[in-house]
């Protein structure tokens, strides 16, 4: 068997890449490889720094019936004699060498460019690289030079003219072929250049952007004299704009921290629902991952939010504000110009200055607090915005989730389930006590029924947020052991989950056990209405009071059950009439469920021969009447009505004390 001789690792092995093989070696470092639009937005970038700087008024990009792309502007031009220490012609220089380029000396007063998107002079070179052919063509004092490029190499040389009549006097043409290996398609997407094309406009007014289609002649120009805001109100379209605001602030030459003409252009538009917009830009260049001038921006809406509404005191007791709260519904467009900006990665999607953060908010924050100061209602509507947001994000960070194990809900471990699974004839008894439970445990029919016993009274309802309700154990229980969540009227509820046919509420036929049923029916009213409305929702009557009638002629002894006053007066007439003489019999009242025996539990109250179990629904009421009712007899802040309720109705009921 061969040895496999092992690979050579010595000085020879080391490889130093030259010119633009780093960018045709590595393309993903440099640019993305989904499609060549990344590598056409660097030469749009450069004309839109032209424009930036004041020399350019007109960007026209072309897309040729070949699939090249050109890209023309009106600025000054690239500079076309030799550089004076590489002896290589600058137009040249800046597309085949890596980090040459005129945007380096952003201090310098004299500086070409003050604000750019540029910071490397890598961006136009990597456009270079990876084209099979590029083509570039100056006008600029008097004279028209040219040259092209293959693979990223120069294969025709510089070569100059005179301008003639009627040729555009100044600026700059680039037309390239990307090379299909490096991409995995050359379309560029169009939604996305278009996008592109139109932000320029938008973020420098005046500025006229066109993009002709060379196979069929069409042409598009954007041009946005009102900036920003026209902007985003297009964008919004028919999204109702609840409080808008733009403005704009730059430093001066004394401004402390910062070189003049740093500063930032924004619109914001703040909505209570639809969709919202976030766009923002450094020195023209999109950034969709944002960065630390979204940041700013942020910061300065809300502490300018937040001062008026403590200045107003105008936040509910409890609400804490945070800057989400803000922003949440804010769409905006923000046009930041930093000097010497950071970016994240050579696309340039996030800013990274960390001093963008100062700068945006030391602009935002006294400009939104003046402009609240002098519209003190919008101000406050847009007040009413923010805090319903936090209230909003408050009661979601308070959700309780059902308590799950092995990915499904854990049964409570109270119920005492039944043996059927036939969903039509099982029922489940919500029983008000352990005492009470036992009894119904022991004297049901365990075949098809089910009891949950419930501690003391459950929570009142009414007023409880759905996301809130199983915070609450004995809610959380009736729900896993029904197996259905809380829901509204109009929710599409999955009913092959029900457990059973029939719930069931069990309480003492007194003043407390009413008050229980009331709780229970408040929770089945106002979070499970559909079951409800399908009527699997029962209340069981247990009797009040049970009667020991002596034999009287061939009738033996027996045991009679009131479940109220008016029941047992009816048995004891009968029994007067049976010829019982007066006081034979002996009369005895249940204080609770738990003083029933298992056999009297099943005989007057589980039984379905014998029970009394009273269906609930609506009946001619109305949804609407009995709404109104529960919030009357339910809700936290209608005492005044109760007493109302009593003052009226108060004689007419005996009181069970």
């Amino acid at each position: 068997m061969a040895t496999r001789t092992p690979p050579v690792y010595s000085e020879a092995s080391i490889r130093v890449l030259k010119g633009l093989e780093p960018v045709q070696q590595r393309p993903g470092m440099y640019t993305s490889t989904v499609n060549p639009l990344h590598v056409i937005q660097e030469v749009i970038d450069n004309s839109a720094d032209e424009a930036l700087a004041g020399h350019a008024r007109h960007i026209t990009l072309t897309q040729h019936a070949d699939g090249s792309t050109s890209v023309q502007d009106d600025g000054r031009g690239i500079p076309i004699g030799l550089h004076p220490e590489e002896g290589v012609p600058v137009v040249e220089l800046v597309f085949t060498r890596l980090h040459a380029g005129g945007k380096f000396d952003k201090l310098d007063a004299g500086a070409a460019y003050r604000f750019s998107g540029g910071l490397h002079g890598v961006g136009v070179s990597v456009t270079n690289a990876l084209a099979t052919r590029l083509e570039v063509e100056v006008h600029r004092d008097g004279q028209a030079a040219t040259l092209a490029f293959a693979h990223g190499a120069p294969v025709e040389p510089l070569q100059t003219r005179p301008l003639t009549r009627g040729e555009w006097k100044t600026g700059t043409r680039v037309r390239t072929w990307p090379d299909a290996k490096y991409f995995d398609g050359v379309q560029l997407p169009q939604a996305e250049l278009l996008h592109l094309l139109r932000s320029k406009a938008v973020l420098l007014p005046g500025l006229e952007v066109s993009l002709l289609q060379e196979k069929t002649g069409e042409t598009q120009t954007w041009r946005f004299d009102e900036g920003l805001r026209g902007y985003l109100h297009e964008a919004l379209g028919d999204t109702p704009v609840l409080v808008e605001f733009e403005g704009e602030g730059h430093a001066g030459s004394q401004t402390e921290g910062f070189a003049a003409g740093e500063g930032a252009a924004w619109c914001v538009a703040f909505s209570s629902e639809g969709n919202v917009l976030r766009e923002s830009y450094v020195n023209l260049i999109p950034t969709p991952a944002g960065g630390t001038h979204e940041s700013g921006l942020r910061e300065g809406l809300f502490q300018a939010v937040k001062g008026f509404i403590e200045l107003h005191a105008l936040c509910p007791k409890g609400v804490k504000l945070l800057p989400e709260d803000v922003f949440s519904r804010a769409s905006f467009v923000l046009s930041a110009k930093v000097l010497d900006p950071q970016f994240q990665g050579q696309m340039k999607e996030r800013l990274n200055s960390r001093d963008a953060v100062r700068l945006v908010s030391g602009f935002v924050r006294p400009a939104l607090e003046l402009w609240m100061s002098q519209h003190v209602e919008q101000g406050k509507a847009l007040a009413e915005l923010v805090i319903a947001q936090a209230q909003s994000r408050q009661r979601a960070a308070q959700k309780v989730e059902k308590r799950k194990g092995s990915g499904m809900a854990v049964l409570p471990g109270k119920l005492t389930d039944c043996e059927s699974r036939d969903v039509a004839r099982n029922e489940v008894f919500l029983v008000e006590g352990d005492s009470a439970g036992g009894s119904a445990k022991m004297g049901r029919d365990k075949q098809f029924q089910a009891v949950l016993p419930l501690r003391g009274k459950v929570l009142n309802a009414w007023e409880v947020e759905r996301d809130r309700l199983f915070a609450n154990q004995e809610i959380h229980d009736i729900a896993v052991a029904i197996g259905l969540d809380p829901h509204g009227p109009n929710d599409v509820v999955d009913f092959a989950q029900l457990r059973y046919g029939k719930v069931c509420i069990l309480s003492d036929a007194d003043v407390d056990g009413s008050h229980i049923q009331v709780l229970l029916l408040t929770l089945f009213f106002r979070h499970f209405p559909q079951l409800v409305a399908r009527r699997h929702v029962h209340v069981a009557r247990p009797p009040l009071f049970r009667v020991d009638a002596p034999a009287r002629g061939k009738k033996p002894a027996t045991k009679l059950y009131a479940l109220d006053e008016g029941e047992l007066t009816a048995i004891l007439d009968r029994l007067r009439k049976d010829g019982v003489r007066e006081g034979a019999w002996s009369v005895s009242r249940f204080k609770g469920l738990g003083e029933m025996s298992a056999e009297q539990l099943w005989e007057t109250t589980l039984n379905p021969d014998t029970r009394r179990l009273m269906p609930v629904h609506l009946g001619q009421v109305g949804e609407t009447a009995t709404t109104e009712l529960f919030v009357q007899l339910m809700g936290k802040g209608e005492a005044q009505a109760r007493r109302n309720l009593m003052e009226a109705y108060g004689d007419q009921i005996e009181v069970d004390v």
